[in-house]
């Protein structure tokens, strides 16, 4: 045999080796024979062998009791399965002889094991590309999409620009947050960065490359050096990782689309990596034996030790990522003491030779990078599908790894005995404690020292000398007293009592007749009036009433006694609990502080990322949690969005058991290797290298390429809106032209035509030209312009009465002051929701956001600059008085971009509100599907005016419950219609969720309120239910094709409808309606709004 046939071997049992246990895990199956069956049917087929399994479940035979253990010495194994908890049937491959299992493995790979020579491809590496297919086929389908992109890429480059240092997110190309979330964990080790930027191919890959492999692996290279520079280096604010992703697939040929496990990806990745750092190392290093940087940085070794049948054993075996169960387990130290003992361990260092079987596992080498996989899916054999596991698990950001290490071998097993035996006292302990705190023998408990405290309470009560029946007559009336017949409903006292007093500023009203014609009844029959017991107003109980049941009869003797017995038997009790919880918490803290010493905290690894999975086993989405030592934070990498988050954030999504998002990955470094994360220095100056700085010359050109054509980009945009401006510029001048002209033209010929009323008259010639506020142009005098011209005339009356000068301008000014304190007050006024004065006026928005003071005197002499004013001599020469004024004012008093700024804000306001309305009005009427989009539109454009300033919008918090709402009730009859199951039902429901709810999602995720996101976790449980119950095969297909949609968590808004059209109002009928609308709200009970 050629040395490259037994590299073939060898390659092939491992693979084969690793298939056998990914099926076990998978499935729960642990016959070996049948795993090996389903794998020879399939042709190593992962579906179909777990097709096979399922349908053959019922026929299972019974484990054998004798188990068996994997002790095989590969020394480049590195993909070796390790001990689990479910792992108990591990296979012996040491021995010489060829035994059933190899043969078997032989005949089922024989296929494999030629396509894999004729290749170089596995059947793992063939399903890689079937994900990496899918991610490329959902990208294409995003570009074909026709909806109106808002909120999400923006078109204008500046809103893409990167701020300053901060990280640089990884554009998600069409379900890759798994290759997002993998790589930003790589990147942010500086060690592996520095690596791969400064990664250079070998020289004899000019020439031909001489395998797949390279073929396969050093493009791949290549285009991962090209995406690392551009996360040093690059001005966007993320970018795109699709060439990386294009390499992938194209390496790989399969016309099947499956969802490929993340973990396998990790692998793999991992693999392509050693392989091209080999090639280079063996380059370097010729006739030695080369280093590989990825080996030195990711894999580790541990000792196998163990004994089968009697016979001891000891093995070295390598491991890279190291998997766990959590499946009944608390946190990560208990996954790993699981995990590193299997089997009956008491006879590996006892004196007798049993028969009994059991290995340990201990860690000789631990690698600097150190990546625990946390094992979250079983299969469900009922249903025939992988599930996933939401229990909570528990990890430290400091993991100390001693316990575990070979060198601590014999102190860590006395420790673990010393456990076991305080967990057995524990155990007996809280047992002890339960029968005090459950007491009784029926099926209500309750603990003793209440027993007895109420015995005592009881013993201790006033005697009764009759039954608690004698003294109650039947025919009494209530309120104990006979011969009265009840009062009527309408006077009685008890009503009186739970009435709230009146409280009224004007006149008293009448009283109604029954209230007068007990008024008027005699003083003596109102005395005779029966007293009734008023149990909700009374302060206390009448005194007849015992409080409590009592003993009829007992001795001051037997008291005095049962009082003294009480007593003594309740402080025993206290006592008793107290010495049983007390016990129970020094034995929790001496295992808590078993390792604590100092030589168990040698080895201490710090967490460094976290990778997260939300959804359920067959869809989900991936986001990362990267720890950054400079700044001393945790950020958040969730594909195109890199924010600050917090260890409390992490935990509450990491740990599980709260929502359907767990940790699935955990990567810690070594604390005592600060090289991994340690910037690099210059070797002349001494500085840290950062940005450019650390890129090789051949990534500093290509980095500075593509932020040359981002600065193209950008100019090229600057340049458009600056070419609109100028035409809109244009287009407004020759408006106002238009307009100065017409109203000349108007003058000259009829000077008594009524003109439209608007507050802001037309500019005098020399003033910059504006256009009318649309918010203020109506059709006639008869709503907003009328308004506004009696509270303007009002103004001038009221001037003229109280003004002793009567010259125009003194009347203009008094006017201007009356009708500015009038606003002043609304402003200030503490009013009801149905009320807002902002609506009302533009002076009291203006004051209440602190606008300049000239920009609203400008706008209160625009108010009496109107030719609309009545045609009296005195109203018209204060409106000359104030054109005059408005032509005094020079532009660099009052900056006309200034004053339009504000009134747009005001505009603004206005449309946000009339949105508002319109979508409360619509979701009154329970059209939840057209009250939504007005919803969604109202609170961005609502946060956006709140992000200026408090008074610039309104509630958020009642906008995000309706939005909330709107969306929730939508989720509700879309899944009703689900249920039904008829087609045309069905369809309609999914199109609901496609088209209404699915892209609003990330609107709720974005911010991370926590209503909203329970809000999204209520609408995903509702449709995750589903999968677990029995369908008809069309509609779990469909189910399956909706699901990744509703559980991708990603904040990036890839396509939405254009904003509902809405008409205009003139402001009494819009403050009509926003009054009618709140008012309706108010009326709504609390738990309801």
């Amino acid at each position: 045999m050629t040395v490259e046939q037994n590299v073939l071997q060898q390659h092939s049992q491992k693979h084969q080796q690793t298939l056998l246990n990914q099926l076990r895990e998978v499935t729960g199956t642990t016959d070996v024979q049948l795993l090996q069956q389903a794998l020879q049917v399939s042709n190593g087929d992962m579906a179909e062998a777990v097709a096979f399994l399922t349908e053959k479940n019922a026929k299972v035979p019974q484990q054998d009791e004798t188990t068996y253990y994997q002790t095989s010495q590969v020394a480049s194994d590195r993909y070796i399965s390790v001990g689990s908890q479910a792992d108990t049937n591990v296979i012996d491959l040491t021995g010489d002889d060829k035994d059933d299992l190899q043969r078997a493995i032989a005949l089922s790979l024989e296929e494999s094991n030629r396509a894999f020579r004729e290749t170089g491809i596995t059947d793992e590496e063939q399903a890689i590309s079937r994900v990496l297919e899918a991610s490329i086929a959902e990208n294409k389908a995003s570009l074909k999409r026709t909806h109106t992109e808002v909120w999400s890429d923006s078109p204008n480059p500046h809103d893409r620009k990167r701020i300053e240092n901060c990280p640089v997110g990884l554009k998600n190309v069409g379900n890759t947050c798994w290759f997002s979330a993998v790589i930003q964990s790589l990147f942010n080790l500086l060690e592996f960065q520095r690596l791969v930027l400064n990664y250079s191919p070998p020289a004899r890959v000019h020439d031909l490359p001489r395998n797949q492999k390279e073929h396969r692996n050093l493009p791949f290279m290549q285009e991962l050096r090209n995406l690392f520079s551009l996360m040093v280096g690059s001005k966007r604010k993320y970018v795109d990782p699709s060439r990386a992703v294009e390499i992938l697939k194209d390496a790989f040929k399969s016309s099947e689309l499956q969802q490929q496990d993340v973990s396998e990806f990790t692998h793999k990745l991992l693999d392509w990596l050693e392989d091209a750092f080999q090639m280079k190392a063996e380059e370097d290093r010729e006739g030695e034996k080369p280093k590989n940087p990825m080996v030195e940085l990711f894999y580790g070794r541990f000792l196998a030790v163990g004994v089968l049948e009697g016979k001891k054993f000891e093995n070295t075996e390598m491991f890279g990522q190291y998997p766990l169960q959590v499946n009944g387990f608390k946190d990560l130290h208990e996954c790993l003491e699981a995990a590193m003992i299997e089997g009956e361990i008491e006879s590996l260092h006892s004196a007798e030779n049993s028969a009994r079987s059991g290995q340990e596992h201990w860690f000789t080498e631990l690698p600097p990078v150190l990546t625990f996989e946390l094992s979250r899916f079983e299969f469900n054999q009922a249903l025939g599908r992988p599930e996933k596991i939401h229990n909570k698990l528990e990890f430290p950001s400091m993991l100390y790894m001693d316990r575990y290490m070979d060198r601590n071998r014999e102190i860590t097993r006395i420790k673990r005995e010393e456990i076991r035996r305080l967990k057995e006292h524990l155990t007996l302990l809280q047992q002890r404690l339960e029968r005090y705190l459950s007491y009784g023998s029926g099926p209500k408990r309750f603990p003793l020292a209440d027993v007895l405290q109420y015995a005592m309470e009881f013993a201790s009560s006033k005697p009764v000398c009759t039954s608690p029946v004698e003294d109650i007559d039947s025919s009494a009336p209530p309120g104990g007293t006979t011969g009265q017949p009840p009062p009527l409903p309408s006077s009685s006292a008890a009503e009186q009592d739970l009435l709230p007093p009146l409280e009224s500023s004007g006149p008293a009203l009448a009283p109604p007749p029954a209230a007068a014609a007990a008024s008027a009844t005699p003083p003596a029959a109102q005395q005779q009036r029966i007293p009734i017991h008023k149990p909700f107003t009374q302060s206390r109980l009448p005194p007849d009433l015992p409080m409590h049941p009592a003993p009829r009869h007992i001795t001051e003797e037997e008291l005095r006694v049962l009082e003294s017995c009480l007593h003594r038997w309740r402080s025993e009790v206290e006592n008793d609990t107290r010495d049983l919880q007390g016990s129970i918490t020094r034995i929790h803290r001496t295992i808590e502080l078993m390792y604590s010493d100092k030589s168990m905290m040698q080895v201490p690894y710090r967490l460094h990322a976290v990778l997260v999975h939300e959804g359920q086993a067959n869809a989900g989405h991936y986001w990362a949690y990267i720890y950054d030592p400079h700044q001393r934070c945790w950020m958040k990498y969730n594909d195109i969005a890199v924010t600050k988050s917090s260890w409390e954030e992490l935990v509450r999504d990491s740990f599980g058991g709260y929502r359907n998002a767990s940790a699935y990955c955990l990567m810690y470094i070594n604390d005592k290797k600060p090289f991994l994360i340690e910037e690099e220095f210059d070797k002349e100056t001494g500085q840290i290298l950062s940005g450019m700085d650390k890129l090789p010359p051949d990534l500093k050109h290509y980095v500075k390429e593509d932020n040359e054509l981002f600065d193209k980009e950008m100019e090229e945009w600057d340049a458009l809106q600056a070419r609109k401006a100028q035409q809109e510029k244009l287009a407004l001048a020759a408006a106002a032209a238009a307009a100065a002209a017409s109203a000349a033209s108007s003058n000259s010929t009829s000077s008594s035509s009524p003109q439209p009323m608007s507050i802001e008259s037309s500019p005098p010639d020399n003033s910059v030209p504006q256009q009318e506020p649309e918010y203020m142009e109506q059709p006639s005098p008869t709503n907003d312009s009328k308004h506004l011209q009696e509270d303007t005339e009002r103004a001038i009356s009221r001037a003229a009465a109280e003004q002793e000068e009567r010259s125009p301008e003194a009347l203009l000014n008094a006017a201007i002051k009356l009708e500015y304190a009038r606003l002043l007050r609304f402003a200030q006024e503490d009013v009801t929701p149905q009320h807002d004065y902002r609506l009302q006026h533009i002076i009291v928005y203006f004051i209440q956001n602190q606008a300049p003071k000239k920009i609203l005197e400008r706008t209160l002499l625009t108010q009496f600059a109107d030719r609309n004013l009545a045609f009296d001599e005195r109203c018209k020469s204060i409106m000359n008085v104030a054109r005059a004024k408005l032509d005094l004012i020079k532009p660099e008093e009052v900056s006309m971009d200034e004053y339009e700024m504000w009134h747009q804000a005001y505009r603004n306001f206005r449309e946000t509100t009339l949105y508002m309305v319109t979508g409360l009005e619509l979701f009154q009427k329970s059209n939840y599907a057209e009250a939504l989009m007005y919803l969604i539109y109202s609170y961005q454009y609502n946060r956006e005016l709140l992000s200026k300033g408090l008074y610039r919008g309104h509630s958020e918090e009642l906008l995000g419950h309706y939005r909330r709402e709107c969306l929730l009730k939508l989720n509700e009859q879309a899944a009703a219609m689900f249920e039904s199951g008829e087609e045309p039902d069905v369809s309609a429901g999914l199109g609901v969720m496609n088209e209404l709810v699915v892209p609003c999602i990330p609107l709720l995720l974005v911010h991370d309120a926590e209503k909203d996101l329970l809000a999204v976790e209520d609408m995903r449980n509702r449709w995750c239910s589903y999968l677990g119950q029995e369908m008809e095969a069309n509609l779990q297909e469909k189910l399956t094709d909706f699901l990744p949609k509703l559980l991708d968590c990603s904040t990036e808004i890839k396509s939405f409808h254009d904003p509902p059209k809405i008409p205009g109002y003139s402001t009494l009928e819009l403050c009509e309606r926003f009054g009618c609308v709140m008012a309706a709200l108010c009326r709504v009970p609390g738990e309801g709004r």
